[in-house]
């Protein structure tokens, strides 16, 4: 008998509508303060900085918001929707009754979930008269997309990728700079706020941070420049809940309802996009399945953080979100997941996490990669070391599993693939791997530079 491994939708199954979970959250999300009067900040000059049909979204209470037309023709184009496999191989390798689900979000040109965001921004903008982007990028993944994604709504990009993946990661750039974007090794020379960081090291490995505060700072020098985040931001968020819109139909086709929901996080988004469809059904149907969110113990925001108002950059450009963080002048480790090297999470990621519908966990790199090895040799496909992280997490419900004797149903989001990341994998495999762990003294001081709300 053949067991059914692949569940795969036709495109008239692309979501027409992104799932808004503000309108199902236990509370309303703490409101954005404005760091020199400590009030609620309004949403009127965040259209310096975005599209005002994404301010529209990042306040909207409405569950449903409409994906247009062209948004939806560019998902389908690019490879929408994608599919949801059964690691079969891997259970096998574990021995374990339980059942392994993950949905491949690596299939498309930029190799991660990114573009569902990135396409509808970068519609939005062109539609708006945006002649520029900037934007930030931690391993690349993100600067991958929106480059795709500009290229696709033909507006020019600028990116500051943190020096540490700009080295580590050359193919990253060579891919965003076919797209047509300029991609700079961010701390750079271009802004004031990378001299800054440049002036006390001038091999500083960067973080997510300073490179937001770069590429805020050269949107506002052109009126027509516009700003683009991948992660964090409700509307961000919205967006990617195609993903799990997508898996709740394949899981159906299987005759399954995941009893765990796993992803890794940097910012929070290709874990909120495949989790709140099915936080939905928790939130409002009672729907009892486990939520569980991984990081890095070298970027350990909701496991050794504190839930509190902090800047979303490094230089304090940004207004102050309520959010798990660890600090944002934390100094956050080369590690060579680029993408979790974030010093908070997103604001309804970490409700969730405070008022106990998530729970989250760290691992080191060195098992989050061991975990991608297994994943490989029994599945096939190679892991980003940031997806690894999410393997991890799933091996470790599924060994449970095995010692109970329970048959569970777990699911992950395969967030992205790593064949721009052989460099994390050869060092795994020579020995060269370094596990960075957070101090606690380190992390205090870094918190104790939050401006008091």
């Amino acid at each position: 008998m053949v067991v059914a491994i692949k569940a795969l939708l036709s495109v008239d199954d692309v979501p027409k509508q992104w799932y808004n979970i503000q309108a199902d959250l236990p509370e309303p999300l703490p409101p954005p303060l404005d760091p020199r009067t400590m009030q609620p900040a309004p949403p009127d000059p965040l259209l310096r900085l975005f599209a005002k049909e994404l301010v529209m979204q990042e306040v909207s209470q409405d569950r449903y918001i409409t994906i247009p037309d062209e948004v939806r023709e560019a998902y389908i184009r690019i490879g929408r929707p994608t599919p949801l496999q059964r690691a079969t191989g891997l259970e096998k390798a574990l021995g374990t009754p339980a059942k392994i689900y993950y949905k491949r979000e690596d299939l498309n040109p930029a190799g991660s979930h990114k573009p569902n965001t990135a396409i509808a921004q970068a519609y939005y903008n062109a539609k708006q008269g945006t002649e520029r982007l900037t934007t930030e990028t931690g391993a690349g993944q993100w600067g991958s997309a929106l480059a795709l994604s500009c290229a696709l709504f033909d507006l020019g990009l600028t990116v500051f990728m943190t020096r540490a993946s700009y080295l580590q990661k050359p193919y990253r750039k060579s891919l965003m700079e076919a797209y047509g974007a300029e991609v700079h090794a961010s701390p750079s020379d271009k802004t004031a706020a990378g001299r800054k960081f440049l002036e006390n090291d001038r091999n500083h490995p960067g973080s997510l941070g300073i490179a937001i505060s770069e590429a805020i700072e050269a949107c506002l020098q052109n009126e027509k420049y516009r700003y683009s985040l991948g992660s964090v931001l409700n509307h961000v968020l919205t967006h990617q809940s195609v993903v799990g819109l997508e898996a709740k139909k394949q899981m159906e086709w299987f005759d399954e309802y995941p009893d765990y929901i796993i992803g890794c996080i940097g910012g929070g988004s290709n874990y909120a996009g495949l989790a709140y469809p099915f936080m939905h059904d928790k939130l409002k149907n009672g729907r009892d399945s486990t939520f569980i969110a991984v990081e890095p113990k070298a970027v350990p925001s909701t496991t050794k953080g504190i839930y509190a108002y902090d800047f979303g950059d490094t230089a304090g450009m940004t207004p102050l979100l309520k959010m798990y963080t660890v600090g944002h002048n934390f100094m956050c480790p080369p590690i060579h997941a680029g993408g979790l090297r974030y010093h908070g999470k997103a604001p309804s990621l970490s409700l969730l996490i405070n008022k106990g519908y998530m729970q989250s966990i760290a691992y080191h790199q060195n098992e989050a990669l061991e975990a991608g090895r297994l994943f490989a040799k029994t599945e096939g496909v190679v892991a980003a070391p940031e997806t690894c992280h999410a393997i991890k997490g799933a091996i470790d419900v599924a060994l449970k599993c095995k010692q109970s004797g329970e048959s569970k149903v777990i699911l992950f989001n395969y967030s992205g693939h790593g064949l721009l990341d052989m460099k994390a994998y050869e060092d795994y495999m020579e020995g060269k791997l370094v596990d960075f762990e957070a101090a606690q003294d380190m992390i205090a001081k870094s918190l104790a530079t939050i401006p008091k709300a």
